[in-house]
């Protein structure tokens, strides 16, 4: 689907307005009404209509950025429409198409087809906001979290202290080993690189139902197991093996909100909304933490919508 060349300057000032107010941007209500005919057919509650969009975070640190579109123009086009970390591009351009649309808060949670078109439920404030719309307008919605996707649920954000320490031994059980670093053989005098860390890991001793071993970084030595870089920031050892290694996170308060973390899905909280995934929402030196926020990023945030209706089926009528 190509880019309309005539929403171009409505885009640019909408984004340039989202980036100098975002943090009143939940105040703000920009709309763009086209004037329309007597006996033109607009919008109504019930109907089934066809959109495209483009839709732009309108309040946090990555407010003015492309969330979700309908142009694979736009979706492509990150000079003009620079991304938000969550953003995922579709595969190929024949998956950017009108977003069938059915303008009521009765729609099943499933959808459902009429004709070739699967019309799916939406948040209240998209499609409340294509009413009284005609044929071909465009219109701007700004959507508060309460017409959007809601508040962010504080059982997804987790404080995380910025240096942590791992032993330099450890006894584990070989469903532990297995788990920890799968694949790898378990025998006496093996030496691996860590999964996580890249450092070498030295098999001391093995039996039929632990290992011990010893992980051996240097200071100094980086990893970016989480999406950003972690050093080695202190080492000690003792001789009955209960030395420590101190790991620090390299973050500033200035990528807060910046920066896109992972691991593994079964370990992160919010489960499948999550898929692994967080924002480091902020950073606190004073404190020496970390914030990991596992909502999605359109969750608890001010949405900007441009809408543009591509096709409008009464009840009864399909596409």
């Amino acid at each position: 689907m190509a880019n309309n060349p005539s929403l171009l300057p409505l885009i640019a000032i909408i984004v340039a307005v989202i980036v100098v107010t975002s943090g009143a941007v939940g105040f703000l209500y920009l709309t763009h009404r086209p004037a329309t005919n007597s006996g033109v057919p607009a919008v109504a509650v019930g109907d089934n209509v066809t959109v495209n969009y483009i839709g732009i975070l309108g309040s946090g640190a990555e407010a003015g950025k492309v969330f979700d579109t309908s142009f694979y123009s736009v979706a492509t086009n990150n000079a003009s429409f620079p991304k938000t970390l969550e953003f995922g591009l579709r595969a190929s351009a024949k998956n950017y198409t009108p977003l069938p649309v059915h303008v009521s808060g009765n729609t099943p949670s499933s959808g459902y087809t009429l004709g070739n078109l699967s019309f799916i439920q939406v948040v209240t404030g998209f499609w409340q906001g294509l009413v009284g719309m005609t044929g071909n307008s465009t219109r701007t919605l700004v959507l508060p979290p309460s017409e959007a996707y809601g508040p962010s649920n504080p059982a997804c954000i987790s404080t995380q202290r910025l240096s942590f320490t791992l032993p330099v031994v450890e006894t584990l059980s070989l469903a532990a080993f297995s788990a920890d670093f799968p694949g790898t053989m378990v025998a006496q005098g093996i030496e691996f690189p860590d999964p996580q860390y890249g450092w070498p890991v030295l098999v001391l001793s093995a039996n039929a139902s632990f290992a011990t071993i010893e992980n051996l970084p240097t200071l100094g030595m980086t990893a970016s197991p989480a999406g950003w870089p972690i050093e080695v920031t202190g080492l000690s050892s003792t001789t009955n093996g209960t030395g420590m290694i101190t790991l620090t996170n390299q973050l500033s308060p200035a990528q807060a909100g910046h920066v896109l973390g992972h691991v593994a899905a079964a370990s992160g909280l919010c489960g499948s909304q999550s898929n692994g995934r967080f924002i480091v929402s902020a950073v606190n030196l004073a404190d020496g933490t970390f914030t990991e926020d596992y909502n999605t990023e359109v969750t608890g945030q001010t949405l900007v919508f441009i809408v543009t209706i591509t096709g409008i089926f009464p009840p009864g009528v399909v596409g």
